[in-house]
């Protein structure tokens, strides 16, 4: 069964419709420069009415570790995402500091990025087509990946059937393509969970 992260979360409308939809992962984001960005302490509103079957994951680009930690430890993410050149010194020392898990993300644009995901020491790794660009990698690079992965960039409630039957990802990591005017859509995010789980039906 592929597991669904919906990302970019800012509103307690979205979080009203996640509870609708349970997906297994939400995201916020804390990276100052994204329109989708939110303060911690929002997100520990936020994270307050979310289902407590839900994970919240925190995604950041290139953040001092401690401040990733101090968020974890306090609960209010459960999970971070790291989308930056964080490399395996950086891990190692987020390590250190808390028991959570680690997502490496990873821009796929060639062969080569397989090797860096094949050996990341994360728990789990996301291979996208960049920092939230929204656009669809070459998916036949990723067809031979043999350990679980997040599948992010450009999935929509239209291509993301054809994604999990092609690449059976562990996850699908969907932001911009639930979105109308840069603000979550609730259709489209109910479009995009019943499509994710068509196959759970058959």
């Amino acid at each position: 069964m592929t597991k669904i992260k919906l990302c970019g979360l800012s509103r307690p409308c979205d979080i009203a419709a996640t509870n609708e939809l349970n997906p297994e992962y939400i995201g916020f984001v804390f990276v100052p420069k994204s329109k989708r960005y939110i303060t911690p302490q929002k997100a520990k509103a936020l994270k307050q009415l979310l289902n407590a079957n839900t994970k919240a994951v925190g995604v950041f680009v290139n953040e001092d570790v401690k401040t990733i930690a101090d968020l974890l430890n306090q609960g209010i993410i459960d999970i971070v995402q790291l989308h930056g050149a964080e490399d395996e010194d950086y891990i190692k020392q987020l390590r250190i500091l808390t028991d959570k898990p680690i997502i490496k993300a990873i821009r796929i644009e060639s062969e080569k990025e397989l090797v860096d995901a094949e050996c990341c020491s994360a728990d789990c790794i996301l291979l996208d087509s960049g920092a939230g660009t929204g656009t669809v990698f070459n998916w036949k690079l990723i067809q031979n990946v043999n350990r679980p992965y997040f599948l992010a960039g450009g999935l929509t409630p239209d291509n993301v059937e054809n994604a999990i039957s092609m690449l059976h990802p562990y996850a699908v990591d969907v932001s911009s393509g639930i979105e109308t005017d840069g603000l979550k859509d609730k259709t489209k995010m109910a479009a995009f969970t019943a499509a994710v789980r068509k196959e759970e039906k058959i």
